[in-house]
């Protein structure tokens, strides 16, 4: 049975202070969100007391080049992962989201995990999560979980076309006999936002993508 609620239920949009503190839930235990996930209480446990507030990154739309702040406190309630931490005006991301924020043009939040331990229902198709290793989590603008803003939320980003296409290329390289592997072996990048389509058409271009890889783009 739940904790009856003391305070009202959090907002939906991410509170944010005027020292650039920010505070709301990452993660909401029992809601079912876009992949159809349900995190489950204590699903965090483990991974916070592993972890530590450090090695949680806050980033912004999950792109690990994009460090935006500090987790300053991350804690399971009845309702979910309540995090706080502060956005850090020196970073120029920093302070664009603080304007962002203040003007309610943004307010999700979304964690970047991975499942340790989950269950598919065979009947409803709900993934229920009892345990995750959480990497991250991002103030994003599309949450997958309509009740996680700068108050509630968890994404997982598609990869990149860049990395799709390096990832195809390993691939081929790895199926071919050695020495074997040439430009027409390798698949194009498609076109996209009027930008020139990328072939991996030579040795150097291939360590490109596969540097690409390692860094996690």
């Amino acid at each position: 049975m739940l904790a009856p609620m003391s305070d009202p239920v959090p907002p939906a949009r991410l509170m944010l202070a005027a020292d650039g503190t920010v505070e709301g839930y990452a993660s909401l235990f029992g809601e079912i969100d876009q992949a159809r996930d349900m995190v489950m209480p204590g699903a965090f446990t483990q991974t916070l007391k592993q972890r530590g507030l450090r090695k949680i990154p806050m980033l912004f739309q999950h792109d690990p080049s994009e460090p935006v702040g500090i987790w300053l406190d991350l804690v399971e309630d009845f309702r979910g992962l309540r995090a706080r931490g502060r956005l850090i005006p020196d970073v120029a991301r920093g302070r664009e989201l603080l304007a962002l924020l203040r003007e309610g043009a943004i307010d999700g939040l979304s964690i970047g995990y991975r499942t340790v331990r989950g269950q598919i229902d065979p009947k409803t198709r709900v993934r229920r999560l009892y345990q995750v290793d959480l990497w991250e989590i991002s103030i994003v603008t599309f949450p997958l979980l309509s009740g996680a803003r700068v108050s509630t939320v968890k994404q997982t980003p598609p990869p990149s076309l860049q990395r799709r296409a390096a990832e195809a290329a390993w691939r081929s390289l790895q199926a071919a006999p050695t020495g074997s592997a040439s430009a027409a072996d390798a698949p194009a990048l498609p076109a996209r936002r009027g930008r020139t389509a990328l072939t991996l058409s030579s040795r150097a271009d291939r360590k490109q993508a596969f540097a690409a890889i390692r860094r996690g783009r």
